[in-house]
């Protein structure tokens, strides 16, 4: 199984003085490549908010990119470990997805 994951930035909180940028609000969505019985490809997904220090010099709010600020966000939360760690819960949660070690229902 193939997994791909797709980092969005969905909002930002920012001082209307100067336009300091201090929570971003992200999600982060692990697809698949492996299809449902509709041929949807698995998916699970995470949301969060993370909060920044303010710098010494601030980037121009119309200057920012989505990329940019996101890895602002993956540095915020711990940097390539803590990113990696993300990822294999919500790949951990695809596999069980695909291949449930627990149902329910009743034998009636």
């Amino acid at each position: 199984m193939a997994t791909t994951f797709a980092w969005k930035i969905n909002t930002l909180e920012r001082e209307v003085s100067d336009n300091f940028v201090f929570t971003a609000h992200y999600s982060v969505v692990a697809i698949s490549s492996t299809l449902d019985p509709e041929g949807n490809p698995y998916n699970s997904g995470a949301y969060g908010s993370i909060g920044f220090e303010r710098p010494g010099d601030l980037i121009p709010y119309a200057d920012l990119t989505e990329e940019q600020v996101i890895g602002w966000v993956k540095e915020a939360l711990g940097g390539d470990e803590k990113v990696a760690e993300i990822e294999a819960q919500l790949e951990a949660r695809l596999a069980e997805l695909i291949s449930p070690s627990k149902i329910n229902g009743v034998p009636w």
